[in-house]
């Protein structure tokens, strides 16, 4: 689940967007815990980003989609503005810096969350996280359009037909209208797609904007939630009632899913580098299907996970870089 874009020379984000590749010691970086093993950090950031698709179901439950997407942005963006002032961090300045910083809280933040939360009305959270897990085939996709900086290998190119079998796979494709919702399918698709092409436009845009990653970061997520705050009202009413569960849904979602999971993604970038903290994506699946599973009692059909594997080996695949051969 993206939160925020990359900065100061960054490497492209795996799937679902997230920031990676902070210099380790950085003092511009996100939370770090060093009295906290890393590996426990990890495994809590798998447990945060794979419960967050559980959430949204919860959250659309008792409120409407775009509500549920306003109050994630609202409570992310809470949480690191209060980090920002204890550290005592401005925020950016420029009017094209926040310009760029607008596209890329609608590309990252305001259109996939609330894509997200629209899909789930109509699919399982099991499927909207395996969905998440497209986002590397995308940027694969865009790069093969010359819309991305970096040259697709044959190993990518491989990667994106396999990742796109294990999509048909999973969503049953020999089944025809009898398979898996397709408008919901689609949106949640759209949704990692629009996560894609934000890290694209950021990599070209923002990339060396000299801003700190809190700051800009806090800056994009406080445009998003100003975004929705202005739409929302337009296609939405106000609340009669307000559920207990869906209101703490959304609240966790926002707090945790999007506030403090950033915190701790750049914190383990810090320590481990990007590529160990990168492959807390190939978890999330896992993650998401078990909590859909166990938790809401959701159907799982055995084209599922074996078009997950198939997803994340594709996935997997076009990120991965042909050995250099050793010099005599």
């Amino acid at each position: 689940m993206s939160t925020s874009a990359p900065l100061r020379d960054t490497p492209a984000p795996d799937t679902s967007g997230r920031p990676a590749g902070s210099l380790p010691g950085d003092h511009r970086t996100g939370l770090r815990l060093p009295s906290v093993d890393w590996r426990v950090r990890f495994a809590a950031l798998c447990l945060i980003w794979g419960f967050s698709f559980l959430l949204i179901k919860v959250g659309t439950q008792g409120y409407a989609p775009l509500q549920v997407t306003l109050g994630r942005v609202v409570f992310g963006t809470a949480v690191l503005g209060a980090v920002l002032l204890v550290r005592r961090e401005r925020l950016p300045r420029g009017a094209r810096t926040w310009g760029h910083l607008a596209v890329a809280a609608f590309l990252l933040n305001a259109l996939p969350f609330t894509l997200f939360a629209y899909a789930e009305l109509t699919i399982s959270s099991t499927l909207a996280g395996i969905c998440n897990a497209t986002t590397p085939l995308w940027s694969m996709l865009l790069s093969l359009a010359a819309l991305s900086d970096d040259r697709p290998t044959r190993r990518g190119v491989a990667g994106l037909g396999i990742g796109f079998v294990g999509v048909l796979v999973v969503l049953g494709a020999w089944q025809g209208s009898t398979g898996q919702d397709a408008g919901g399918t689609v949106m949640a698709l759209v949704a990692s797609a629009s996560y894609a092409v934000g890290w694209a436009y950021v990599r070209r845009t923002l990339s060396n904007s000299g801003g700190s990653n809190l700051s800009m970061s806090t800056s994009q997520l406080l445009l998003g939630t100003v975004q929705l705050a202005v739409v929302t009202p337009l296609f939405t009413s106000f609340p009669t009632s307000f559920p207990v569960g869906p209101l703490l849904a959304v609240v966790a979602l926002g707090a945790l899913g999007t506030g403090v999971a950033f915190l701790l993604q750049y914190g383990l970038v810090a320590e481990v580098g990007p590529t160990t903290a990168t492959l807390v994506t190939y978890f999330l699946p896992v993650v998401s299907t078990a909590a859909g599973v166990l938790l809401l009692g959701e159907h799982l059909a055995w084209n599922t996970p074996v078009g997950a594997l198939i997803v994340l080996a594709g996935a997997a695949l076009t990120r991965s870089r042909p050995r250099r051969r050793a010099e005599p």
